[in-house]
């Protein structure tokens, strides 16, 4: 057993079984938030790799083991977290430490089959929380194709309000103005909350003026997302068909979400045996037996013509060198998912469209689960998302009981600088707020900040 323990520390004790992509991303957040962590997998090599980095405890053994488990301190654990390679197993270790220890427990589960019953399995093993990346990244994929003038479309209030990122091109109606200017001639429904310039991430205030080349992120209902970008000239038609390279899980949970939206889809993957099982599964679907990186095929099934393409191989370099191919040769909308975080920087300076890392989106959601869980008395959190790199979050707090930050107009509270209130959720009814405004009991509120580790909606105070 490799041993090294903060003993100062004040968050939650957590076990995380599984030490790869996911695992690693979850130890560096999670214990950069200050919680205990202990992490289990049968790689020696791997646990002694991620304790030399992180102050963290690690344990060489099977997760799933009862014996292993005690060694790890199951019966101090508030949260057990299983992301092997396995679903089998990651369901097993959830099993064992829910009979042996008062924890909570979230499994990894990818197989479409375990997937159609998420619920069933949640409910009956007594879990917080079952989450499938690939899933999670299709749905990122099928939202921004449902919308391609955005980098990234990231939901709230269950479906109702949208934080949408893109791009200022020359000559839009948005360059060259400021944003109280905005607001109060060109949409009132809309607020711009986060602006990148050059590398550098600004929560703007209403005198910040905006320039052609800023990436924005802004919020609204999802009913008014269009209007406002048809409004500045996008096209907000959702693309008719799409091509996917590679016939991954990802592929597959992709496929559904597209048919299901009337766009077509073809599908080129390498595996015979593969193409035969997807066609079986996506009757709709056009399956091509070859290889997505040859070119002379990718000719021949029309890439210059193709709404939008989608490179889902299990390479990362693949990934990316096919997107750059698609936009030399196409003027379709392209995003990459890219599994690996190395070489972050080089890749944000590659033109690659939209960008979707399955790995961020697994531990956003657990994070979420984490903070709601660690102190949140009067408030929980419904969603987080990190944006621009991890340097600003956004946040949807449920405020379940009267605080210091109910029922007083938004000018009169003592809010922390670098933090702005987007948009209160009031019995589904997206509500931009003005300062005259006050947050309710039962509203949900939605916030962007650079401060990072808000567990509490108090925490927007000074």
């Amino acid at each position: 057993m490799i041993r090294s323990r903060n003993p100062i520390k004040q968050g939650l004790n957590i076990i995380i079984v599984g030490c790869g992509k996911v695992g690693a991303t979850l130890i560096e957040q999670l214990s950069r938030e200050g919680h205990d962590i202990t992490i289990i997998d049968k790689n020696a090599g791997k646990i002694q790799e991620i304790t030399n980095l992180y102050d963290i405890m690690g344990l060489v053994g099977n997760g799933a083991s009862y014996s292993v488990q005690m060694d790890a301190g199951i019966e101090e654990t508030d949260l057990i977290i299983a992301v092997t390679e396995s679903d089998e197993l990651n369901l097993l270790c959830c099993t064992v430490a829910k009979q042996v220890a008062n924890c909570a427990a979230i499994a990894r589960v990818r197989n479409p089959d375990y997937s159609k019953e998420a619920n069933y399995l949640q409910e009956k093993l007594g879990l917080a929380m079952i989450i499938n990346p690939e899933l999670e990244a299709a749905k990122e994929i099928a939202r921004i194709l449902y919308l391609p003038t955005a980098l990234e479309v990231n939901s709230f209030a269950h479906g109702q309000a949208e934080l949408i990122k893109f791009k200022i091109p020359e000559g839009s109606a948005l360059d060259g103005i400021t944003i109280s200017y905005f607001g109060k001639n060109l949409s009132s429904n809309v607020l711009i909350c986060a602006i990148e310039r050059e590398d550098q991430v600004y929560i703007p205030d209403g005198d910040f003026l905006l320039l052609h080349g800023d990436v924005i992120s802004f919020v609204c209902s999802k009913k008014n997302a269009k209007v406002f970008l048809e409004d500045m000239g996008f096209k907000t038609t959702q693309v008719k068909n799409t091509m996917i390279i590679g016939g991954s899980r990802a592929a597959y949970y992709l496929a559904v979400q597209l048919l299901h939206m009337g766009i077509s889809v073809k599908i080129i993957e390498s595996s015979r045996e593969r193409c035969e099982e997807l066609s079986v599964l996506l009757p709709k679907a056009i399956i091509i037996n070859g290889d997505g990186t040859d070119e002379e095929l990718l000719k021949e099934e029309d890439i210059e013509y193709t709404e939008s393409f989608v490179p889902l191989t299990g390479i990362d370099e693949e990934n990316i060198l096919l997107t750059l191919h698609a936009r030399q040769v196409s003027n379709a909308k392209v995003i990459t998912k890219i599994n690996r975080i190395n070489f972050k920087n080089v890749i944000s300076h590659l033109d690659l469209g939209s960008v979707v890392y399955p790995r961020y989106i697994t531990s956003e959601a657990i994070i979420a689960y984490v903070r709601a869980k660690k102190d949140s008395m009067n408030s929980n959190i419904e969603t987080l998302y990190h944006m621009f790199d991890h340097r600003v979050e956004a946040i949807e707090f449920r405020v379940d009981e009267t605080s210091e930050v109910t029922d007083t107009p938004l000018k009169d509270l003592s809010l922390k600088k670098h933090l702005l209130i987007c948009f209160i959720n009031r019995n589904g009814s997206i509500l931009i707020p003005s300062g005259q405004d006050c947050i309710q009991v039962g509203d949900t509120v939605m916030l962007v900040t650079t401060h990072s580790g808000f567990n509490d909606i108090q925490d927007i105070l000074r």
